[in-house]
C-alpha cells in the first residue's frame, strides 16, 4: 500500500469536506454550485487524473479502504467534467469486479451519472425533492432496484429513504435549484 498516496487522497477528501462544513454553516450553499466547491473540485479531479494516469485506479490494494472510499468522493465531485467521470465510473467498476472497490461506489456513481445525463438511474441512490418531499430520480426497473441495490452491498430504498427524510430539507426553492442544476448540466455539457 502507498501510505504517501493515501494520505493525499485523504487530504484532498478533507479539504473538500471542511470547506464545504464552513459554507453550509455560514449559509452559502444554495441553489447553484459554489464557486469556491467548484475550484476545489476541478483542483482534486487535476490531481486524481494524474493519480489515475501513473498509478491506475486507487483501490484497496494501492491505499487502503479509507484512500480508496476519498478517491471515489472525488470523483463522484466532479461533476464539472463529465468525460474524466465517466472514466473513473468505468475505473471503479472494473477495480469493484475484481474486489479493489465495494460495489455500491460503482452503483452512486453510475445513478450519479446516469442522472446527469437525463437517463433513468439504476440503484436509486440519487434523491431529490418533489412534490410529495425526497423521492429518487426516476429509476429504470423499480421491479429490480432492491435487487440491484443488494448485489451492490446497499440496504433497500424505502430503507434509504427513510433515514434521508429524517435530514432537513436544504435551504432554497426546490424549483430553483432543479433549474439551476438543469443549466448547470447543460452549461459543462452533460445535457444539450
Amino acid at each position: 500500500m502507498d501510505e504517501s498516496l493515501e494520505k493525499a487522497l485523504l487530504d484532498m477528501e478533507a479539504h473538500d469536506q471542511k470547506v464545504r462544513g464552513e459554507l453550509t454553516a455560514a449559509g452559502a450553499l444554495n441553489d447553484t454550485y459554489h464557486p469556491r466547491l467548484e475550484e476545489i473540485h476541478r483542483a482534486n479531479a487535476s490531481r486524481l487524473r494524474q493519480i489515475i494516469a501513473v498509478f491506475g485506479w486507487p483501490g484497496f490494494a494501492l491505499v487502503g479502504e479509507k484512500g480508496a472510499k476519498a478517491a471515489w468522493r472525488i470523483a463522484l465531485h466532479s461533476i464539472t467534467e463529465p468525460a474524466f467521470m465517466r472514466l473513473c465510473r468505468d475505473h471503479i467498476d472494473r477495480a469493484s469486479e475484481a474486489g479493489d472497490a465495494p460495489r455500491w461506489q460503482y452503483a452512486i456513481i453510475d445513478d450519479r451519472i446516469r442522472v446527469y445525463e437525463g437517463k433513468p438511474q439504476r440503484y436509486g441512490t440519487q434523491l431529490r425533492y418533489g412534490a410529495d418531499g425526497l423521492e429518487p430520480h426516476p429509476i429504470e426497473n423499480e421491479s429490480r432496484v432492491n435487487s440491484m441495490r443488494m448485489q451492490a452491498g446497499l440496504p433497500p430504498l424505502a430503507q434509504t429513504l427513510r433515514q434521508a427524510r429524517l435530514q432537513p430539507a436544504p435551504p432554497g426553492d426546490p424549483k430553483a435549484r432543479e433549474t439551476a442544476e438543469a443549466e448547470f448540466r447543460r452549461s459543462v455539457g452533460w445535457s444539450h
